[in-house]
C-alpha cells in the first residue's frame, strides 16, 4: 500500500490551534489525537512485517503469548484475559491460527467446558522468524531511543491502571 503524501502542516497542531480558539485549550485532545494516530501507523507497520507469516499483530501476540507458557498451551479464557480481549476475539483469533496450523486445540481435560489453545511447531518457526523480523524494524519504534521507549512505557502506564488493566503494588 502506498503511503500518502506528507502534508506541509501539522494537521494535529493545527486540529490542536483551531479548538484553542473555538473551545479553549484542552491539551488531551492533542494528545488522544497524536496516540490514536500513532497506534494506526505502528499498527501498519507492524502488521505489514508479519503478514507475509499469515498473520496480524493480533495473532502474532497470541502465538507469542503461547510460547511464554511453560507447555505452549493455554485455555483459551487465559488467552482473553491476558490479552485484554473479548471471547470472541479470541475465538476468531485462534481459529484463523488453527487454519493456519499455527495452533491446535483440543479440549481442556481440567474444565469439561473449556478449550485449550496448543502453539504448533510450525507456529514456533513462524514467531521465531516474525519476531526477528519485528525486533529488526524495533516494532515500528525506530525514532526513539532505548530509553525514550522506556519513558513512553511508564508515561502510559498510568493510563492502563486506572482502565484496569492490572492491580498495582
Amino acid at each position: 500500500m502506498p503511503k500518502p503524501l506528507s502534508l506541509s502542516f501539522d494537521p494535529i497542531a493545527r486540529a490542536d490551534e483551531l479548538w484553542k480558539q473555538r473551545w479553549g485549550g484542552v491539551p488531551s485532545m492533542a494528545a488522544i489525537t497524536s496516540i490514536m494516530r500513532a497506534h494506526q501507523i505502528l499498527l501498519a507497520e507492524v502488521d505489514a512485517v508479519v503478514k507475509p507469516y499469515g498473520l496480524t499483530f493480533a495473532r502474532y501476540e497470541a502465538l507469542v503469548l503461547l510460547t511464554f507458557s511453560k507447555s505452549g498451551e493455554l485455555p483459551m479464557s487465559k488467552i482473553g484475559e491476558r490479552l485484554m480481549v473479548h471471547p470472541t476475539s479470541v475465538t476468531n483469533t485462534v481459529d484463523r491460527l488453527v487454519r493456519s496450523g499455527l495452533v491446535a486445540k483440543r479440549p481442556n481435560p481440567n474444565d469439561g467446558r473449556g478449550t485449550l489453545a496448543t502453539i504448533t511447531d510450525k507456529g514456533r518457526e513462524v514467531v521465531e522468524s516474525a519476531t526477528r523480523d519485528l525486533m529488526a524494524m524495533d516494532f515500528g519504534l525506530s525514532a526513539y531511543d532505548a530509553q525514550e521507549c522506556t519513558d513512553i512505557f511508564t508515561m502510559l502506564r498510568p493510563l492502563r491502571v486506572a482502565a484496569g488493566d492490572f492491580e498495582t503494588d
